[in-house]
This record gives C-alpha cells, sequence and structure tokens, in this order.
C-alpha cells in the first residue's frame, strides 16, 4: 500500500491530467481518465430486481414473489432469458460511455468488461454461455466511427470469462434513425427486424451472451435475440454496462446521444 500511494503521488506530480468528466486533477495512478469521486457516483444496480430483465425495484413487494418479474416480463415482452446491467445511466457514467463511444478511450472497455465479468461472477449458472457477441452496428454507422463500443466491451469480457467473441454472427440490416432523442414506440419501431445472423453462420444450440453499452427500453436486446434464436441459438443472455431506470430524480436534463 505505501509503495502504491508513492507510486500515485509521483505520477500525479510528473504527469498531471484532468477527470474526463469533472476535469479535477488526477491524484491517483489509475487506468483509466476518471477521477475516484466520479467513479464513486457510478450506482451499481444489485437486488431487488426483476429475475428476466434486471430492472431494479424500487418497492421491495414485488421482490418477495416466487419469481421476482417487472410489468414487462410477466406479459412476456422479451425474447431474451435474462438481462442484467452494471451500474444506473446517470450523468456521471453516460460520460464514461461517451468517452468510448466518440473518443474510443478503449481503457474503459477493459474497464467495463471487469464489472460485468464481477455482473456474470454472481450468477454463474445462469449466465453460463458458449460465445460472447456484441451487439452491431450498421456499416454506415461503423465506417462514419471506425470501431464499435460495444464490441470495446465484448472484446476484453470474452477473454475474462473464457469464450469465444462472436462478432461476426450477428449484423444490423438498417440503419437507426436520424433523429437523436426517440420515444418508447420509436425505439422499438426502429429496431424492428433491423438485425440478422450472417449467412451460412452456425448458430445452432449456441447460448449467446449479448453485450451492449446502454439497456433504456429492451428494444435492442430484444430484436437481436430474435434473429438468434430465429437462426436457432439455444437462448441468449443479454449484459449491458448501464440501464436507464425510470422513477429516479432526472440526473441529465440533456439530450443523450444514442441510448438505446
Amino acid at each position: 500500500m505505501i509503495i502504491r500511494n508513492a507510486v500515485d503521488a509521483v505520477a500525479a506530480v510528473l504527469f498531471p491530467a484532468p477527470c474526463r468528466i469533472c476535469a479535477q486533477t488526477l491524484i491517483t495512478a489509475s487506468r483509466i481518465p476518471i477521477c475516484t469521486d466520479c467513479l464513486a457516483s457510478f450506482q451499481p444496480i444489485t437486488d431487488p430486481m426483476c429475475d428476466c430483465c434486471g430492472r431494479p425495484f424500487i418497492s421491495k413487494v414485488a421482490a418477495e414473489a416466487i419469481r421476482p418479474l417487472c410489468r414487462l416480463c410477466r406479459l412476456d415482452s422479451f425474447s431474451f432469458s435474462r438481462a442484467r446491467s452494471y451500474a444506473v445511466y446517470n450523468d456521471a457514467l453516460h460520460s464514461a460511455i461517451l468517452l468510448l463511444k466518440y473518443e474510443e478511450v478503449t481503457r474503459l472497455g477493459d474497464w467495463f468488461a471487469t464489472r460485468l465479468a464481477e455482473v456474470v461472477a454472481r450468477q454463474p449458472a445462469e449466465f453460463r454461455a458458449d460465445v460472447v457477441v456484441p451487439v452491431p452496428l450498421h456499416t454506415d454507422r461503423f465506417r462514419e466511427r471506425g470501431y464499435n463500443q460495444a464490441d470495446l466491451i465484448a472484446r476484453p469480457l470474452a477473454r475474462r470469462l473464457g469464450l469465444k467473441r462472436g462478432s461476426y454472427l450477428l449484423m444490423r440490416t438498417k440503419p437507426r434513425p436520424a433523429r437523436l432523442v426517440l420515444s418508447r414506440k420509436e425505439h422499438w419501431d426502429s429496431v424492428r427486424g433491423a438485425y440478422a445472423t450472417r449467412e451460412g453462420v452456425r448458430v445452432d444450440k449456441l447460448r449467446v451472451l449479448l453485450v451492449d453499452d446502454v439497456l433504456t427500453t429492451g428494444a435492442t436486446l430484444d430484436a437481436c435475440s430474435r434473429a438468434l434464436k430465429k437462426a436457432g441459438a439455444a437462448e441468449v443472455l443479454g449484459l449491458t454496462v448501464a440501464r436507464v431506470v425510470t422513477g429516479l430524480p432526472p440526473s441529465n436534463p440533456q439530450p443523450r446521444r444514442e441510448a438505446y
């Protein structure tokens, strides 16, 4: 601990840098450009939550059921078996995801992968999988950006879990609408039929771990799951870094880019 503190102090003096979220000077050596205060402001999602989609319950009453399910999951709304997220989509986590998504801060992909591996470790039997698949971008968006932020998370996650990465298994066939902010219905309409498995790939009987950055309505994970199951996948499980949780005080009044 003494050596680590000394290294942090020297690094802070020789290589001062601002936190990429709040701009205060980093005082510890870190693999990611985010200060300890901002990291501490992330809100990990814990029980009680919906056993299917992972939505946190505000009231503990619903969690007392034999299998606690939210309203949408009681209606069997999703085609994935389970989904879990690392933390609530608040201001700080939103900013961190944008660093990965638009500025290619790849070290954050590795950091997020570690958090998701910890989520899997809490339910190893339920999240047993054969392959890790990132939610794909449309080819136009991929050419524009040059990388897929979901794949920057899925790649190190697959290594940590000792699984194959199947980024080639799934593709987006329909581009996202140009509008930045979509209603819930528009989210679902924009991804309906927008994903497909690639011709000639084998998905039969595979248990797929589907990875994305943010879960807002569940529409994207659902659309990807339907495409994978149509191709023969035995089960699809979802993991996202962040989860939009309604019912909490609004944390960011500004429109957010591509959060669905």
